[in-house]
């Protein structure tokens, strides 16, 4: 399998991933995605280079998204000083479900992390997604704390405060990366 960078062609598959995961939270009693993701803005975070699509030959497995930048309101002033990069919207299609996917693309966040000069990969989950947060602990993430106060980007309330790291770390992904070297990310973001 290969990652690569997301293009403005990817537009419809990420989006649909987002319903078909969506969708399977649903099932399992998960409120996590419900609301439509602007496509206005997925299209901005491809422009800039912070997707990567997970592909199978023609078939794309997953897609996750780095960021230097941090969620405002979440991390504070202190943790924002130290180098780190920022998972977002890490998904696998169902048809790859249980094959690790997900970890391994995690390691290779880590991975580019660690050669991006940061000290640290982070994310924020689902408040109530009990599961996920045994996921990405069981993944090596150290739980920091819980941000409910306050309102995410889209303007309604926060739902995705869960707040967890893991050191950055090189990694044996074993996908052939198609993505350029990362530029080194300063202090601060």
């Amino acid at each position: 399998m290969k990652i690569a960078p997301a293009t403005s062609n990817d537009l419809a598959t990420l989006l649909s991933f987002r319903e078909e995961a969506a969708g399977w939270l649903r099932g399992i009693g998960s409120d996590q995605w419900s609301r439509p993701y602007p496509a206005d803005r997925l299209l901005s975070t491809i422009e800039a280079g912070e997707v990567f699509m997970l592909r199978d030959g023609e078939v794309t497995a997953g897609t996750i998204t780095l960021t230097s930048e941090a969620e405002q309101g979440l991390w504070t002033d202190e943790e924002l000083k130290e180098p780190s990069l920022f998972i977002n919207k890490l998904t696998v299609a169902r048809r790859y479900a249980g094959r690790d996917l997900g970890g391994r693309l995690l390691d290779w966040a880590g991975d580019r992390a660690y050669r991006a000069n940061a000290k640290w990969i982070r994310l924020d989950a689902w408040t109530t997604n009990k599961a996920l947060q045994r996921y990405y602990t069981l993944h090596g993430f150290k739980h920091v704390r819980t941000v409910l106060e306050g309102t995410a980007v889209n303007g309604g309330p926060r739902v995705s405060g869960w707040l967890a790291q893991r050191a950055a770390r090189l990694a044996h992904h074993g996908f052939t990366d198609a993505t350029r070297e990362p530029l080194p990310i300063a202090s601060g973001g």
